[in-house]
C-alpha cells in the first residue's frame, strides 16, 4: 500500500480533535449508504417486474419466431422455412396464421385477433398451463368438421360466458372495396363454436382480444390457404438460444426476421428499460447530493491537518501527493458508504424475496402478493462504479481548490 493510502486511512479512522469532523464524516457515509441501498432496491424491483412479465409471456410466446420481413404472409411450404424446421437445435415448430377480425355476438360487433394454430402449438408453447377449463374438456380446436375457439379470459368476460355456443367471425377480403349496397359480400364470414374454456396470460394484449382456433379455420376465414404469418419454434433444452438465433438468421437471410421472446415484445421491454434508466439517473443525482457532505468533512479535515501537511512537505512529499491524501480520503468515504449500502440494499432485497415485506395491498387480485425483486450482478457492479465515480468527481475539484487556499 502506498504512503498516500496509508495516511488517508489513518485520517479516516483516527480520532479528530473536533468531534464535528467525525460526525460530518459519519453523516456523509450514512447518506451514501442510504442512497446506494435505495439504488439497489429500486433497480432490483425493476428487474423483478421485468422477470415477472417475461415469465408470463413464456407461456404464450415461443422461444423463437420467424416472420416475413415484408408483407404479412409467406408460403407454408417455403424451402427456407423447411430448412429452419430441420435445424438440429429445433425440437418442435408450429405454423400460425394471425389477423384482425370482427365478431358479432348478440348484435354487438367487437374487434378481435384471430390466431390460427396447427397441432404442434401445444409442443411449442405452454398453452395447457394457462387454460381456464372449468368443465375439464380436452384442448381441441378442430374435430369432425367443427371448428372451436378458445378465447382470452378478458374477452370471454366481455362476451359474458365461456359457453357462447357459436360466434360469427367476419374478416374483410383483401383488395375489395366495401359494397355499400350489400356490405356482407365484402367480408369472409365463418362460424366458430365454443370450446368451453379460455386462456389467461395475465396480459391485456392477449387476454382481452385473442381467440385461439385451428389454422384451417383461419385459412378459410382470411382466404389464405397454405399461408402462414409466423413460424414458431421451440428449441432443445441444451440449445444455445443466441447461437441458434444467429444461425437461423444466416439461413433465412433478408426474407425473414428471427425474433426471440424479448424481441417479440420489444415495445414492452424497451419501455421498462427506459423507466429503469430514468430511475438510475435520478438516483445518481441523489448519490451526488449525498456526496456533498464529504466536501464539508474534507474541508474541516484539511484545516485540522495543516501542521501535518507542513511536516510532510518538509519530509519531501510534493504538494500534489499531499493533495492526493485528501482525495483518497474522500474516495475511501464514498467506497465505504457504497459497500455498506450494497450490503444493506442486498439484505433488504433478500428479506423482500423471502418474506414479502412490502405487499401490493388487500382487496384486489394481483398475480403475486408482494413486490418482486431480482438482484443482478451487473447492476451491483454498475452501482458500485457509479457511487465511487460520483464520489471521486464530487471531491476532486473541491480538494484542488481547498488545498491551494489552506495549505500554501
Amino acid at each position: 500500500m502506498s504512503l498516500t493510502n496509508i495516511i488517508a486511512l489513518r485520517y479516516l479512522f483516527s480520532k479528530k480533535s473536533h468531534n464535528a469532523i467525525n460526525l460530518i464524516s459519519a453523516i456523509a457515509v450514512g447518506g451514501i449508504v442510504v442512497a446506494t441501498a435505495a439504488m439497489v432496491c429500486t433497480l432490483s424491483v425493476f428487474n423483478g417486474f421485468r422477470d415477472l412479465i417475461g415469465s408470463l409471456y413464456t407461456t404464450f410466446d415461443p422461444q423463437i419466431v420467424v416472420v416475413p420481413s415484408t408483407g404479412k404472409y409467406a408460403p407454408e411450404d417455403d424451402m427456407v422455412l423447411q430448412k429452419v424446421q430441420l435445424h438440429p437445435a429445433v425440437a418442435a415448430s408450429s405454423a400460425t396464421l394471425e389477423q384482425n377480425a370482427l365478431i358479432l355476438f348478440r348484435g354487438h360487433p367487437l374487434v378481435v385477433y384471430i390466431k390460427g394454430v396447427d397441432k404442434n402449438f401445444e409442443k411449442v408453447t405452454a398453452i395447457r398451463s394457462i387454460l381456464v377449463n372449468p368443465k375439464r374438456k380436452p384442448f381441441v380446436l378442430s374435430a369432425a368438421g367443427v371448428e372451436y375457439g378458445v378465447l382470452g379470459q378478458g374477452l370471454a368476460q366481455q362476451i359474458g360466458t365461456l359457453d357462447f355456443e357459436q360466434l360469427q367471425i367476419c374478416a374483410p377480403r383483401d383488395g375489395e372495396r366495401i359494397n355499400l349496397a350489400n356490405p356482407i359480400e365484402s367480408f369472409s364470414v365463418q362460424d366458430l363454436h365454443s370450446s368451453g374454456m379460455a386462456f389467461n396470460v395475465n396480459q391485456r394484449k392477449y387476454d382481452e382480444s385473442y381467440i385461439l382456433t385451428s389454422k384451417t379455420f383461419a385459412e378459410d376465414l382470411f382466404e389464405k390457404p397454405g399461408q402462414l404469418s409466423r413460424l414458431e419454434l421451440k428449441l432443445k433444452p441444451d440449445a444455445d438460444l443466441q447461437a441458434v438465433k444467429e444461425e437461423l438468421r444466416h439461413i433465412v437471410g433478408n426474407r425473414y426476421k428471427v425474433l426471440d421472446r424479448m424481441e417479440q415484445q420489444a415495445d414492452v421491454f424497451n419501455i421498462m428499460n427506459v423507466e429503469k434508466l430514468i430511475a438510475y439517473v435520478f438516483l445518481t443525482f441523489i448519490v451526488l447530493i449525498a456526496c456533498f457532505n464529504i466536501i464539508s468533512s474534507l474541508s474541516m479535515l484539511i484545516i485540522e491537518k495543516r501542521d501535518d501537511a507542513e511536516t510532510l512537505r518538509h519530509l519531501g512529499l510534493t504538494h500534489s501527493r499531499i493533495r492526493g491524501i485528501f482525495v483518497r480520503e474522500g474516495m475511501f468515504i464514498s467506497t465505504l458508504g457504497a459497500v455498506l449500502g450494497l450490503a444493506l440494499g442486498g439484505g433488504l432485497c433478500w428479506l423482500q424475496q423471502e418474506y414479502g415485506l412490502i405487499q401490493f395491498g388487500s382487496g384486489q387480485n394481483f398475480i403475486i402478493p408482494a413486490y418482486p425483486v431480482s438482484v443482478h450482478l451487473t447492476d451491483i457492479a454498475l452501482i458500485l462504479a457509479t457511487v465511487i465515480g460520483v464520489g471521486f468527481l464530487s471531491v476532486w475539484i473541491p480538494v484542488q481548490v481547498l488545498t491551494k487556499r489552506l495549505l500554501q
